[in-house]
């Protein structure tokens, strides 16, 4: 399975590392394929180690502006116009999506598929691990927005949660 992760390039402390780098042996493990972002750096470069390590491919989706940090070793990686273009190719490429800890480009890219999701762009299943509590105040707000009628479906059918890297994959593979 190409799965695609949405994560930060930021060097993170071991209470983001460590989930990270077991969800991406179990990854690698499985057969399945890293599409990520690219980066050679921070939390992103954690997950392609562990991947490729575990023996799963890597594909990358960089952009432009952020050559210089693209990983020189992934089994493919493809340099992108802009963030846009790069934000399609990930989906695109992928099976299903897998969010980790992560900035404001995490952001935008798991709100994005999401919202794409809910007007029946793609049928994807969507997993947000939420390390270390990392997304309880985004849940919280999703909830009220399905509670208050801001949702045309349930939230349920958006997007899962995961308090393990096991549950994700195995979510996944289910």
């Amino acid at each position: 399975m190409n799965i695609c992760v949405f994560l930060s390039a930021a060097d993170l402390d071991e209470r983001y590392t460590e989930p990270a780098r077991e969800f991406a042996d179990l990854v690698g493990k499985g057969g399945h394929t890293l599409v990520w972002g690219g980066s050679d750096r921070g939390l992103m470069k954690v997950v392609a180690d562990g991947v490729q390590a575990s023996g799963g491919r890597l594909v990358g989706i960089s952009v432009e502006l952020l050559r210089a940090a693209a990983r020189k070793d992934a089994d493919e990686m493809v340099i992108t116009a802009d963030l846009a273009e790069r934000k399609a190719l990930l989906l695109s490429r992928s099976e299903a999506v897998v969010v980790l800890a992560g900035g404001l480009g995490t952001l935008d890219e798991v709100t994005e598929v999401l919202e794409l999701k809910k007007h029946g762009l793609h049928h994807k299943p969507i997993v947000l691990l939420n390390t270390d509590g990392f997304y309880d105040g985004l849940i919280l707000q999703l909830r009220r927005m399905e509670d208050d009628g801001f949702l045309p479906l349930p939230l349920d059918d958006l997007v899962r949660f995961a308090a393990e890297p096991a549950d994700v994959l195995a979510y996944l593979e289910s």
